[in-house]
């Protein structure tokens, strides 16, 4: 009898473990290597291009998006809402950058990791816990600077794991008044 409760029991457990690797087996796993800058694509009569980029620098509008929690992102990833991550039309993935909030001059570090925004006047989608991090979640949106940076290897690790950045200092008024004066005007 105790035989039979133990094969049953490794039994399940097995059962159990198989079921979780093919659950997770789904999405990538966070890395930063491969990284993938894809083929054109169109979406809604408008064709991306995505490209390395490694001086990107934009300003206009960002928003951001959570209900998505478990799907897929566009590397293969699996997007969870809280994570410091964004979505970028053409930028390889991953890509790391900085965002600004012309607001208020408060900057962060997020990892892309998804495709989007796809709705015009905005440069980036930020995660839950990114636009949490902005100080712009209560907004919906708001206007950012998004500039692409390489940063410590202690900071990509604490983004592949979920955790913010090392904080970094606001930018001075003085910049963010000739920033907000290159503000495109729609996007709103």
């Amino acid at each position: 009898m105790l035989d039979y409760r133990i094969t049953r029991l490794a039994g399940t457990a097995f059962a159990v473990l198989a079921l979780s690797a093919c659950a997770g087996a789904k999405y990538r796993p966070v890395a930063d290597t491969p990284v993938r800058i894809g083929p054109a694509y169109t979406i809604r009569g408008t064709t991306y291009v995505p490209a390395a980029s490694p001086a990107y620098d934009a300003i206009g509008y960002a928003s951001w998006y959570g209900g998505e929690s478990g799907n897929r992102t566009a590397n293969g990833e699996q997007f969870r809402p809280g994570w410091i991550t964004a979505a970028h039309t053409t930028l390889p993935l991953p890509t790391y950058v900085e965002v600004t909030a012309l607001d208020t001059g408060r900057r962060i570090i997020v990892r892309v990791n998804d495709r989007g925004p796809f709705a015009r006047g905005r440069v980036i989608d930020l995660s839950r816990g990114a636009a949490e991090e902005l100080g712009m979640k209560a907004q919906g949106h708001a206007a950012v600077r998004v500039r692409r940076v390489e940063p410590s290897e202690k900071d990509r690790e604490r983004l592949r794991k979920g955790k913010p950045a090392a904080s970094l200092a606001a930018v001075p008024e003085r910049e963010l008044q000739r920033l907000r004066a290159q503000l495109p005007a729609q996007g709103r």
